[in-house]
């Protein structure tokens, strides 16, 4: 049989066969298309980290609401004026919660709190033994005017599913997982310690976006899958789908006019105090929510055709190229399905009302809100479609200039088909995948016919009685079928 019968069935694990060192023209080649984008995202975090730059607190913008914790021990029904002066007359109404929250830090720790909290739909609701989170706003600590009742606290269920997380990533991925996992806080720390940061300062949110990609890529993709020529495959594919995703979200953001400002940003805006670039910061999201799905794409692409070359070390760029990109086309259609998804659930909410407003569908789609969302989707989409070429391409260019010996999963001696040999594959269908041997051992020869013994059967068989063996008796020929005749008619017929 073939190496070729052998063709790994695509999936979407990342998952692959360890592989040798890179031969010395891979790593070279390697080198010099990954050396200047790495020295690019270095010099880049190096010029947009706010060196120097005290990043203002929320005292300092305006926000004076110190988030505080207590305990609810009471609800009752009441007026929403408390804390009036004594001697002033009670309200009648009955149109508020009254809750006794004792403080458990801030202030007013170990001290009851009664807040009023309207009885409206969008109020959290509270029923006694909650753990509720209070805003401070750092006046009396004792009035109810200073608190507000803004959340309950969530922080032993939200603990519990991290644990289950972290548990299962563990117990499947073993050591995989815990590589997954140090990838994953690094990814965090480049975005709380690099881009917000650069961001508040007043730095281009789409350069700081694309730059802070370029470091999660780094660490994220050779931290989970290793330094290998695969892995820095994938990461030049990754960073040419990143560049046109920011490139064609910024043709058209500025052609439909977009300008990135809904309730959450316009309110960002107002509390900083200086200019942002909104539309930079929409791209920017845009870039940073499709790097986890280009993650996908380029790792399952290259470690496709770094098996395909493995099984058949004869094939050249254009066949690893072409069953490459077949692959690709079935993992495709999932995974922008899976973009598409994540950001239609993120705006379910803004759909539902414009839903509700009765207009047609091709005002809802253009509307400012909905359009920042398609125009995300579709060129997150496209630089997905194009991430699949572009890395199968670059693949199959390395790959092919790879060495592949004996070992690295593939056979580099081929024998000729025989009838045996496809006889035998239904009984045993790993049998060739063990070394062929110089020489086959000689099949062993069946034993003779068990020879008729002539005797006296009759008296039972007498040693002193001479008996012969003699060849068994050809079967005799198949009697031929008996003529019918018609019967003969008498005379009274």
């Amino acid at each position: 049989m073939r190496a070729t019968d052998h063709l790994p069935a695509h999936g979407h694990g990342h998952g692959h066969t360890p592989t040798g060192p890179a031969s010395a023209p891979v790593r070279r080649l390697l080198l010099v298309l990954l050396l200047p984008l790495v020295l690019a995202t270095v010099v880049g975090a190096l010029v947009f980290y706010p060196f120097g730059q005290e990043i203002k607190t929320g005292s300092e913008v305006g926000i004076n609401h110190t988030p505080v914790r207590g305990e609810a021990t009471k609800v009752e029904k009441g007026p929403c004026a408390v804390g009036l002066p004594e001697g002033a007359p009670a309200p009648q109404d009955e149109g508020c919660f009254l809750v006794t929250v004792r403080m458990t830090d801030g202030a007013a720790a170990d001290r009851d709190v009664t807040i009023p909290v309207p009885d409206q739909p969008t109020s959290p609701t509270v029923s006694v033994g909650d753990e509720v989170v209070l805003s401070y706003s750092g006046t009396e600590p004792t009035s109810p005017l200073s608190y507000q009742l803004v959340d309950v606290q969530r922080g032993l269920p939200q603990s519990r599913l991290a644990q289950l997380f972290v548990g299962a990533v563990l117990v499947l991925g073993r050591w995989h997982g815990l590589r997954a996992l140090g990838a994953l806080g690094l990814s965090f720390v480049v975005l709380a310690l690099f881009v917000l940061p650069a961001i508040l300062a007043g730095e281009d949110p789409l350069w700081v976006a694309v730059v802070g990609a370029g470091l999660i890529m780094f660490v994220a993709l050779y931290v989970s899958h290793g330094v290998s020529a695969r892995t820095s495959t994938a990461v030049l594919g990754t960073l040419v789908s990143l560049a046109l995703i920011g490139a064609l979200g910024a043709l058209f953001g500025a052609g439909a006019r977009l300008t990135g400002l809904d309730e959450q940003t316009a309110n960002l805006v107002t509390i900083l105090g200086h200019g942002i670039d909104t539309r930079g910061l929409l791209l920017a999201a845009t870039i940073i929510g499709a790097l986890g799905v280009l993650d996908d794409v380029t790792v399952t692409q290259t470690s496709a055709v770094w098996e395909l070359r493995a099984a058949n070390p004869s094939m050249g760029f254009r066949q690893l190229y072409a069953a490459g990109a077949r692959i690709g086309r079935d993992h495709l259609s999932s995974v922008v399905n899976t973009l598409v998804m994540a950001y239609a659930g993120a705006a379910l909410p803004l759909m539902l009302s414009f839903a509700l407003s009765g207009q047609d569908l091709g005002t809802i789609l253009t509307a400012q809100d909905v359009a920042q969302e398609v125009v995300q989707t579709l060129v997150g989409s496209v630089g997905l479609v194009a991430a699949v070429p572009v890395t199968t391409a670059l693949a199959a260019f390395v790959a092919a200039r790879e060495e592949v010996v004996a070992g690295d999963g593939g056979e580099t001696d081929e024998k000729p088909a025989t009838a045996n040999d496809d006889a035998n594959d239904d009984a045993d269908e790993n049998a060739d995948d063990e070394p062929v041997a110089a020489e086959r051992a000689p099949e062993p020869t069946p034993p003779p016919p068990r020879s008729r013994i002539a005797g006296d059967l009759r008296y039972g068989y007498d040693p002193s009685k001479e008996w012969e063996r003699v060849s068994p008796r050809p079967a005799p020929p198949p009697a031929l079928p008996r003529r019918v005749r018609p019967a003969r008619r008498g005379f009274d017929d």
